[in-house]
């Protein structure tokens, strides 16, 4: 795994109840990719390959629109490793869950 990435999908939207379920459809899609992540309040983290996650983040932004977001902004973070492996969501964080 050489790459992670944390993705914070922002739809426009009417209000709190219709920006949860444009979000939630994102977190469905991402789910359905079969790869690591962890939901978190703000960001969702996502693990794999670094190509493989840069479509999933194009992806999320056509979810959002297609769930009927008239516009989407996203804020992205990576963390690439193209000749090795990448610190994974577990050792980030499973210590502070316990």
């Amino acid at each position: 795994m050489n790459a992670s990435v944390a993705i914070q999908t922002l739809p426009e939207a009417a209000n709190d109840e219709e920006l949860i379920r444009i979000v939630d459809e994102v977190i469905d899609y991402i789910k359905s990719t079969g790869l690591n992540y962890y939901v978190g309040p703000f960001e969702t983290a996502i693990e794999g390959d670094y190509d493989e996650l840069m479509d999933i983040v194009k992806e999320c932004q056509h979810i959002a629109v297609r769930a009927g977001a008239p516009s989407v902004a996203a804020y992205i973070k990576v963390s690439y490793k193209p000749e090795g492996d990448v610190l994974t969501i577990e050792k980030k964080v499973t210590k502070h869950h316990q």
